[in-house]
């Protein structure tokens, strides 16, 4: 596992260079899922323009203006944070030794935040006054949806954040209400179908706003939200954030966190070996779930069993012959589910990109993603470890409900989209 750059340099290139440890390698990925949703979604909204199923809107801008009071402001408060937190990361001593208490706290380096803010606003103030007229023009610019975006891109990442916290800690109420402002500014604990969510309503909004269409809109962007989860999942199970499945009982764990096949006996004993952390989360052993699946033999056995060597939360029992921030290994193996949903959303990307331009119906591609996204997070949730609701006799876990009500949707609107005649 790679909590952060810092490790996966030293790891291969042998190199410590500490400021790496600023750069976590789950966000690392979140970042490159926006980029790569922002550039499939670009190629899409543009493919539709041609198509003629979009019209633009006009914006009036001045151009000509000098830099303003505001700008300047703005500009030397953004460059302040960097220089304070960043670089002052880099410079005031132990802070490295956790980035993410560092970056929560007050603590940081004011020249250095002085110093960027001022190069900023005076960057700024210099770009600007290179384009000032003596008396500023009023234009009129187009403005389509492929030139939107940096703005939905961005509304889905706020959004998108704000609800995959609030699902989160809905779901583990409990640690909500031990630490709850712990739990809101935590960069971990978010749940994707809160971000899925939050971020469709504000984009909707923002769609009516400005005359985008919105099932157009949703169909463009179904590939890219397919393929930004998959990426994303990578970040998941590389940096080991807790996002792992239930237990395979065909292995067991030695000290370095090395899987190995085992009997039920075998794994009977490792599991009393290790009650006190299994009873600490599950409250007893009956409630320890686990299923027993062989690998194959010309795979490797991590993907049926893996122990999250070195995870970024720090769960398990610590490895032997580690010292450091991050030496924790789960001691029985469970299943590397982050690793399955990568390659199911993968596929389904390229299933969806090949559709894209055979199916007419607006809406349609949405549902269809929507069924897909609701079909294999459903399925997955059968080997996951999450918070369970109690019903009665049903014990669903909020993934599972919301899947269901995602799948019965993209199953409605697609249907619903058919007896339409708008084409796309």
């Amino acid at each position: 596992m790679y909590p952060n750059l810092y490790y996966f340099f030293k790891d291969v290139l042998n190199v410590e260079w500490s400021f790496l440890r600023l750069f976590n390698t789950f966000g690392l990925f979140v970042a490159i899922a926006f980029i790569v949703a922002s550039w499939i979604m670009g190629i899409e909204l543009k493919r539709k323009q041609q198509l003629g199923l979009f019209v633009h809107t006009d914006k009036k801008i001045i151009s000509g203006k000098p830099a303003s009071f505001s700008d300047l402001l703005i500009n030397f408060i953004l460059g302040f944070i960097f220089g304070y937190k960043i670089i002052g990361a880099l410079v005031v001593p132990h802070a490295l030794d956790n980035p993410q208490a560092f970056l929560l706290s007050g603590d940081g380096h004011m020249f250095f935040g002085l110093l960027l803010g001022s190069i900023t606003a005076g960057y700024k103030y210099y770009e600007l006054n290179k384009t000032k007229l003596e008396k500023p023009e009023e234009r009129t610019v187009r403005i389509w949806p492929q030139d939107r975006v940096g703005d939905i891109v961005l509304l889905a990442a706020v959004f998108g954040f704000l609800g995959a916290k609030i699902f989160h800690n809905l779901e583990n109420w409990n640690d909500f209400i031990q630490d709850p402002i712990g739990s809101l500014i935590s960069f971990s604990g978010l749940t994707f179908y809160g971000g899925l969510i939050c971020a469709t309503l504000a984009i909707a909004v923002y769609a009516k706003k400005h005359k985008i269409p919105f099932l157009h809109l949703a169909d463009a962007t179904a590939p890219a939200l397919m393929i930004a989860y998959a990426i994303g999942r990578i970040g998941c199970q590389v940096a080991g954030d807790g996002d792992w499945g239930i237990i395979n009982s065909a292995f067991i764990t030695d000290a370095s966190g090395h899987v190995i096949t085992a009997t039920t006996e075998q794994f009977n004993a490792a599991l009393q070996q290790h009650h006190g952390f299994y009873i600490n989360i599950f409250g007893s052993l009956d409630q320890v779930h686990h299923i027993n699946v062989q690998p194959v033999s010309w795979l490797p056995n991590w993907l049926f069993g893996y122990t999250y060597p070195h995870n970024v939360i720090n769960e398990g029992v610590p490895l032997a012959n580690c010292s450091g921030e991050y030496c924790n290994a789960l001691p029985l193996a469970v299943f590397p589910t982050p690793f399955y949903e990568t390659i199911a959303s993968t596929v389904f990307f390229f299933v969806l990109m090949k559709m894209r331009k055979h199916i007419k119906t607006a809406g349609t591609i949405f549902g269809i993603y929507l069924m897909m996204n609701g079909f294999e997070r459903f399925w997955v949730e059968k080997i996951r470890v999450n918070t369970v609701y109690q019903f009665g006799n049903f014990h669903p876990t909020q993934a599972e409900i919301i899947s269901t009500i995602l799948f019965l949707t993209g199953l409605a609107l697609y249907f619903l989209s058919k007896r339409k005649s708008v084409i796309a």
